[in-house]
């Protein structure tokens, strides 16, 4: 299957942070999407929780059709068994679609059926697949999906509500898994997601990862713009 465009506009902006818009204000989510089209960000990062594979529940794909920008909607489905509900979040506009093994029975049939699916934006950008592991969930885990994803994300907290810190372990299974797509051959995008603040950002950037997730960093209710700058240039080695 060739790889999707999508994978090329990321690896492009790689490093870069992909920024929740869960934590923003909902009331004004269409001017905080402008904020972070005019600090320069390149994905909009939207939570999915359904209240059984996590605790929390947040949005579904109504919210996602909502969001009316150029960013690349970057979607992760933290959802009891999603392979018959992936379809409706690429129909509502998702650019990337992460899920959990440990969410389904049947990782490997989503995958593929990820694949098949149109991108609603613009088909020919396809739909960028990601598997995303807990912290309890072993790398091995990753052996034979290798083919059937263009994105890893290691959860650096254990999902399901805000505030928690980095689990230090982290650092570690980034090591790891960096070397298991070095020796794979394959051009995939290694994200770290969970526990990221204004003070760790930097250090985890430095592990080598192309992509970090940041939600209530940025939309503290306070200096959002200023904030997602902040983060954006760290992970560019910039401050």
């Amino acid at each position: 299957m060739p790889k999707p465009q999508g994978l090329e506009l990321l690896r492009a902006a790689a490093p870069t942070v992909s920024i929740g818009v869960v934590t923003a204000n909902l009331l004004a989510l269409g001017a905080e999407i402008q904020l972070l089209e005019r600090v320069g960000a390149k994905l909009a990062h939207v939570d999915v929780m359904d209240g059984c594979f996590c605790p929390m529940m947040t949005v579904g794909p109504p919210f996602l059709k909502a969001i009316k920008t150029s960013l690349l909607k970057d979607v992760h489905l933290m959802i009891q068994e999603p392979l018959e509900k992936v379809a409706e979040y690429v129909a509502a506009g998702a650019d990337m679609v992460t899920v959990h093994p440990e969410s389904c029975s049947q990782i490997h049939r989503v995958l593929q059926k990820l694949g098949q699916l149109a991108n609603a934006n613009d088909p020919a950008r396809g739909v960028v697949r990601g598997i995303a592991l807990n912290p309890s969930t072993p790398i091995e885990v990753l052996d034979p999906l290798m083919d059937e994803l263009e994105l890893i994300s290691l959860i650096a907290i254990n999902p399901g509500w805000g505030g928690q810190k980095y689990i230090s372990a982290t650092t570690a299974r980034i090591a790891r898994v960096k070397r298991l797509i070095a020796d794979s051959g394959k051009d995939i995008i290694l994200c770290a997601d969970g526990g990221i603040t204004k003070e760790n950002i930097a250090a985890v950037a430095a592990t080598g990862v192309d992509l970090i997730v940041a939600g209530s960093a940025v939309f503290d209710g306070k200096t959002p713009e200023a904030n997602a700058r902040f983060m954006l240039e760290a992970v560019g080695g910039k401050l």
